[in-house]
């Protein structure tokens, strides 16, 4: 401890870590603790949170309703760019990062803190994303990171500090501390406890948000997703706020069983971990928006997206949603959506999402070029020079 620190703003979820944080940072360093908890759309945990932060003696409680800008300023816009880490992750936990971060910082200001902490493990990706937005939006802000501080080094001294310091914890269905989850309105994750073995199959009882996909229904259901501009406004016709409509995509895609996802991924601190995620509503809307921009994007602007994507998705994976050259992708990526909108039906039916209708006013698609009867627009004999100077400098390459 460099410094005296007077107060410091914990972002706090009511959970095991840091509710323990919350403690200990009253503890070792005697200071005022001002709690901050985002409703992303996470369930009910928020205002029990509340409750247990004031148990806990804190007098300034921050528990703010962002799903909306969650979803409008941070969800939409890494949707625009159909963004996959790995090929397969959509990034539920990465994406609610920043704005958390931006919030925290936000707060320190308005009460003049001079700190700030997180519950992140000195293992994992979010000590990164949050310490980066941090230092982003405030260089001279002090950070605290009580697991590369402390001594409680595993689940098990948690608990135990628990449960001597008199913190309740949540347990799940069989009396156990629950797998360690991040939820908001984008995904739910699970980390730990027999998943930590990558050969273990998950525990059917952990899924909250989708249905096991031999229970769903046997009729299939056709969804309408309309979209203005690359964001996604109306399901079925009806248009929606942005957090309300991904909400009605959580629940339409977790009736079907779908969006679930197994990975082991590479985190940014170089080791591989095992999670499993849920993301209905995510699911079907990138579905969605591929289909649309299948129809309304030119060709050489989807394939420069798509060239793109894995760097865009890997900033935000590694934490760098503030960055420069994100925000010149972000740029590049917004203009490349003037033209997409338009209307996607998709088909879900036991764990699928399937496209089977897209129609768009912008629509690129022309039926009388395309189509296999006669037409008087496309000379079929101009693809024989068009083929011939493509094959050039292979002819060249085997000329003696």
């Amino acid at each position: 401890m460099s410094k005296k620190i007077n107060k410091v703003v914990l972002a706090y979820s009511g959970g095991l870590d840091t509710s323990v944080i919350l403690r200990w940072l009253q503890d070792q360093y005697g200071c005022e603790v001002i709690t901050f908890t985002a409703d992303l759309g996470q369930g009910g945990e928020v205002e029990p949170a509340r409750a247990k932060a004031r148990m806990m003696g804190v007098k300034q409680i921050y528990v703010e309703d962002l799903r909306e800008e969650f979803v409008r300023d941070f969800v939409f816009p890494m949707f625009r760019a159909n963004t996959l880490y790995e090929g397969t992750y959509l990034l539920g936990t990465s994406i609610a990062r920043p704005l958390i971060a931006k919030r925290q910082i936000e707060i320190a200001i308005e009460t003049g803190a001079d700190a700030v902490a997180h519950g992140a493990t000195g293992k994992g990706n979010d000590q990164v994303r949050f310490e980066l937005g941090y230092y982003a939006l405030k260089p001279d802000i002090k950070v605290i990171a009580p697991w590369r501080e402390w001594e409680l080094n595993s689940r098990t001294k948690l608990l135990a500090y628990a449960e001597a310091h008199q913190i309740p914890i949540a347990k799940d269905k069989r009396g156990e501390a629950p797998y360690s989850t991040d939820a908001n309105l984008l995904h739910i994750s699970y980390e730990g406890k027999a998943l930590e073995d990558p050969w273990v199959e998950p525990d059917e009882e952990m899924f909250v948000r989708t249905v096991p996909p031999e229970k769903a229904p046997y009729a299939p259901e056709y969804v309408e997703i309309t979209f203005e501009r690359g964001d996604a406004v109306a399901v079925n016709g009806k248009m929606l706020s942005p957090a309300a409509l991904l909400t009605e995509l959580n629940t339409l895609g977790g009736k079907h069983g779908i969006g679930r996802l197994d990975l082991v991924e590479n985190r940014y601190v170089g080791m591989k971990s095992r999670g499993v995620y849920e993301t209905p509503g995510g699911t079907l809307l990138l579905v969605a928006h591929r289909a649309m921009e299948s129809l309304t994007l030119d060709r050489g602007a989807s394939h420069l997206k798509d060239e793109l994507m894995p760097r865009y998705a890997e900033l935000i994976y590694n934490g760098y949603w503030w960055s420069p050259e994100r925000t010149m992708l972000q740029a590049m990526i917004d203009q490349s959506q003037a033209n997409v909108s338009g209307v996607v039906r998709l088909k879900l039916y036991k764990g699928n999402c399937t496209v089977v209708g897209r129609k768009s006013p912008r629509s690129l698609y022309s039926q009388s070029h395309v189509t296999f009867e006669e037409d008087s627009v496309y000379n079929q004999k101009d693809a024989e020079g068009f083929i011939k100077l493509n094959a050039l400098r292979l002819r060249l390459l085997k000329q003696e």
